[in-house]
């Protein structure tokens, strides 16, 4: 498979790619690490007349702690940066452990986190997990910006609520108090495996008592979706091994899985019934976000 003939641009600020975006309109796209996009370029899923590159916007890399905002996450940050971050592993390890579980190594020291949102693929491992802890995100164009909370952010497989010269530009992980939080995913094979099950949870305990909770599912819908359900059932009880089972089987009720190559609708929502009750133990377990 061979990429088609296409109008490269390399943007040297935000401002410089919204304004390319917004005058070369929706045969244009784009791209960091370009894993996605130059994968369904290559097998004509995708045709674009032009790509904006935008890695030497390197202030978008960065990953800090504000004290006012929370972990601020630059769209840039490749997986593995992610990963390794001192900031992440000491505020939010189930975050590292989320990007360590995806792709490959050679995808994660290219692949990046704002590109694993912006594609709003059901699948995505980051989804579920910045859902759970709360996680908003920053919108910006020449003109302005705009912030939201991410699970607002997904309106279909692939489809968004971002704007054509709109860049997702920060990932927020505000300061909310959980003690514990996990992802746990299912996949078709030991590594590397696109989801077929994903479930998040950051919760917050008091002894064994849940004060609050919050899930998300991937891979189950054709957006990550949080269960309300599950965290009303969940939220002011005493933990218990039949508590959990009986939230995941909320949470299977009210998930809506496809059928496909990879796993039966049937199939999918029995996973959601193990993983909700194994994620939550984990997270409950935890101690530490």
């Amino acid at each position: 498979m061979y990429l088609p003939d296409f109008d490269y641009h390399a943007a040297a600020s935000v401002e410089e790619a919204s304004n390319l975006l917004g005058s070369l309109g929706t045969e244009a796209k784009l791209i960091a690490g370009g894993t996605d996009v130059m994968r369904m370029m290559k097998e004509g899923t995708l045709a674009l007349k032009s790509l904006i590159s935008i890695t030497r916007v390197k202030d978008l890399k960065s990953i800090t702690h504000d004290q006012e905002k929370g972990v601020v996450i630059g769209a840039l940050a490749t997986h593995n940066e992610v990963m390794l971050s001192p900031v992440l592993q000491e505020k939010y390890m189930s975050v590292c452990e989320t990007a360590h579980h995806m792709a490959n190594n050679q995808i994660r020291n290219i692949g990046t986190i704002g590109g694993n949102i912006a594609n709003a693929v059901p699948s995505a491992d980051f989804l579920p997990i910045l859902i759970a802890l709360g996680a908003e995100i920053t919108l910006q164009t020449s003109s302005g910006s705009r912030s939201m909370p991410l699970e607002d952010f997904f309106v279909g497989p692939r489809q968004s609520v971002i704007k054509q010269d709109e860049i997702l530009t920060e990932i927020i992980i505000p300061e909310k108090g959980f003690s514990g939080s996990n992802y746990h995913k299912f996949g078709l094979r030991r590594s590397g495996a696109l989801a077929v099950v994903g479930v998040a949870v950051a919760v917050t305990m008091e002894d064994n008592l849940c004060k609050d909770v919050r899930i998300a599912l991937g891979a189950v819908a054709p957006t990550p979706v949080r269960v309300p359900e599950v965290e009303e059932l969940l939220r002011g009880r005493e933990i218990s091994a039949a508590l959990l089972e009986e939230a995941g089987q909320v949470a299977a009720a009210n998930c809506r899985p496809i059928d496909d190559i990879r796993g039966s609708k049937e199939y999918r929502q029995d996973m959601v019934r193990v993983f909700t009750r194994r994620t939550l133990r984990k997270a409950i377990d935890a101690g530490h976000v």
